[in-house]
């Protein structure tokens, strides 16, 4: 996975203040990064318990609130 500078950087950054996601989030965020997970080619997505990460392929699309419906397979 390339991180976050991937298809969407504008509309991520845009959701992490929508969602208002917390430096604690961003930290397990970044963790969770520097793990090098592995993504599936298709939709995915990665719950912090907080909020959740969607993507597909190597790609992050979006950011949900604790409680959004994500799609996909969870990593």
């Amino acid at each position: 996975m390339d991180g976050l500078a991937g298809a969407h950087p504008k509309h991520l950054l845009l959701r992490l203040k929508d969602r208002s996601i917390t430096e604690d989030d961003l930290y397990k965020l970044k963790l969770w990064r520097e793990s090098e997970p592995d993504a599936p080619d298709g939709p995915w997505y990665e719950d912090f318990g907080t909020f959740k990460i969607c993507g597909e392929g190597k790609y992050p699309k979006t950011f949900l609130l604790k409680g959004q419906l994500a799609t996909g397979e969870e990593l």
